[in-house]
């Protein structure tokens, strides 16, 4: 049996924090703390292994800072892959502690494929699978990223197993990077443009998926970087929960982040990534410095959620 509707469980922690906040985890090894790489090559030599080690402790330390302000992380895989192989396990071990701290996690992998490789990749994110009588686990996350330029074949393989385990997906619709227009807001023949007809799909295949918050557990992806879409895909998709990427370091604005939400300020889920886990690093709280990272990380995490949270209001 699966947990709870998605939308419901993530309503119910954003109630709990106090704002629609999501800690995006995208470890920059050049911007991490050099005292975490010394412990770890004390322990493992300067190897791949204290790499990956020092990698994994600070993340780990950023989840226990981030926990009590916000209600979801995003963990951004390729960060983990570009460690070496080992690095998914590692990826899989910080998603287990983010929900452990009671946060919801959202996998960004941006996955999108056909057939029985949808189904694959699915399995590898949600709930359970059976091979020659022996369990194979997933990451247990309750939301992934998706990708629909494959069409529905692509996407209905994720759809199906996520609403089976109580998880949730978003679906790219309006990215928040500089080169999405190229393709996103090419106009069709029958008038209107790419992102709409996508935002027409994710509305269509969410609509018998409605939890008690309104919002369906297929959702999609609205950066916060672009003013003119946010309005026009809420409207299109009033039933469907945003993942809002691009707020602080990519410069997402209000006014954006305001339209991505109904009138009673619910349906969206901001993101930040490196304005929050390396706070001191770059962005107002670079002061702190990597002394007091630690400092910054807390301090940028609360001003995140009680900046959305008037925001909203």
């Amino acid at each position: 049996m699966p947990e709870s509707h998605f939308a419901d469980r993530l309503q119910a922690a954003i109630d709990t924090k106090g704002a629609p906040v999501c800690a995006g985890l995208d470890p920059r090894p050049d911007w991490i703390p050099a005292s975490f790489f010394e412990a770890s090559m004390q322990a493992h030599g300067r190897t791949p292994a204290a790499i990956r080690a020092a990698v994994k402790a600070f993340c780990m330390e950023v989840l226990e800072l981030v926990a009590p302000y916000v209600p979801a992380t995003k963990p951004q895989v390729a960060f983990f892959e570009a460690l070496g192989p080992e690095g998914l396990t590692d990826f899989s071990a910080l998603c287990a502690r983010a929900r452990e701290l009671g946060m919801l996690v959202i996998a960004d992998v941006k996955r999108g494929d056909i057939g029985s490789t949808a189904e694959a990749y699915a399995q590898s994110l949600f709930g359970a699978a059976a091979v020659q009588g022996v369990n194979i686990e997933s990451m247990h996350v309750d939301a992934a990223t998706i990708n629909p330029y494959l069409g529905a074949d692509g996407v209905l393989p994720f759809i199906d197993r996520a609403h089976a385990e109580g998880a949730g997906v978003y679906i790219l619709a309006r990215t928040s990077n500089p080169g999405s227009a190229e393709f996103q807001q090419l106009e069709l023949k029958q008038g209107g443009s790419a992102v709409d007809e996508v935002a027409r799909r994710i509305s269509a295949w969410g609509a018998a998926s409605i939890g008690q918050s309104g919002y369906s557990d297929v959702g999609a992806v609205v950066g916060a970087t672009h003013s003119d879409a946010a309005a026009r895909l809420r409207e299109l998709m009033p039933h469907t929960p945003f993942l809002v990427p691009g707020w602080g370091a990519q410069g997402g604005s209000a006014e954006t982040v305001r339209a991505c939400f109904d009138s009673r300020g619910r349906g969206a889920l901001v993101n930040s990534s490196r304005g929050v886990m390396h706070a001191y690093a770059a962005g107002p709280l670079k002061d702190y410095g990597h002394a007091r990272w630690r400092e910054a990380v807390t301090a940028a995490a609360k001003a995140f959620r009680d900046e959305i949270a008037a925001l909203i209001r």
